[in-house]
């Protein structure tokens, strides 16, 4: 059998004790495969956030197993998990987070800074992932200058400059018009199905959970569908 490129095995996140417990997660099973594009979904307090914090090693487990690629990230020490971040992961958020006084160009580089990559090296690989998104020719706007949806175009960008091998998600058009939100999950439609990019996104949105081809939903920290769906646009 093919090693899942994610997998939880009976995952649980607690947080607080007595009768201040909260069980975010509560023995949550999840597997995704290479070249998945999956959409999670759930009411607020569901545990989806939690969950995608898991799987972005921003947060720990309580108990369960979660590997990445086949390793158990328990066993990674601090240093090891932001490596498997900075390497593996690109995340992509409701709010943009670009640096309000910097290019595009220059947001895009960051992981690449982080990364070590000389100068020229980054400035090319950033224009390349600009391009992918369809911002040629915006390489020097600052955010001030771009709309909503073209900063996340930038975010995607810059979560692709460093090749991840998945694409971590949270509300990426929580923030925009339903002409923009079309428009990013196309482009992650495309990313997903030509670049067979792995895909992870956590929406509320079931009109944006549309473009995945799979919908996972959360309900009281378990997962209660995991179904395969008919793409939207596929």
């Amino acid at each position: 059998m093919t090693v899942p490129l994610i997998e939880l095995r009976g995952i649980t996140r607690q947080y607080g004790s007595g009768e201040a417990l909260v069980r975010a997660l509560d023995g949550v099973d999840l597997r995704i495969d290479r070249g998945e594009f999956v959409a999670i979904m759930g009411p607020s307090g569901s545990g989806k956030s939690t969950a995608m914090n898991i799987i972005g090693c921003l947060d720990r487990p309580s108990a369960g197993n979660y590997l990445f690629n086949g390793v158990e990230v328990a066993t990674l020490d601090q240093d090891q998990r932001a490596l498997l971040r900075r390497h593996y992961l690109g995340f992509v958020f409701q709010g943009f987070n670009l640096l309000p006084r910097t290019t595009a160009l220059e947001n895009v580089e960051l992981p690449l800074i982080y990364k070590g990559q000389p100068k020229a090296e980054r400035a090319a690989r950033a224009r390349q992932a600009l391009a992918r998104v369809g911002l040629t020719g915006r390489e020097d706007h600052t955010p001030s200058q771009l709309s909503g949806g073209q900063q996340q175009r930038v975010a995607i960008a810059r979560a692709l400059a460093g090749e991840p091998m998945v694409m971590l998600a949270d509300e990426p058009t929580g923030n925009l018009d339903t002409r923009r939100s079309v428009e990013i999950m196309e482009l992650l439609q495309q990313l997903n199905r030509d670049a067979g990019l792995t895909i992870v996104m956590v929406t509320h949105e079931e009109d944006m959970a549309a473009y995945a081809s799979r919908l996972v939903v959360f309900t009281d920290g378990k997962v209660v569908r995991d179904e395969p769906t008919r793409a939207r646009g596929a």
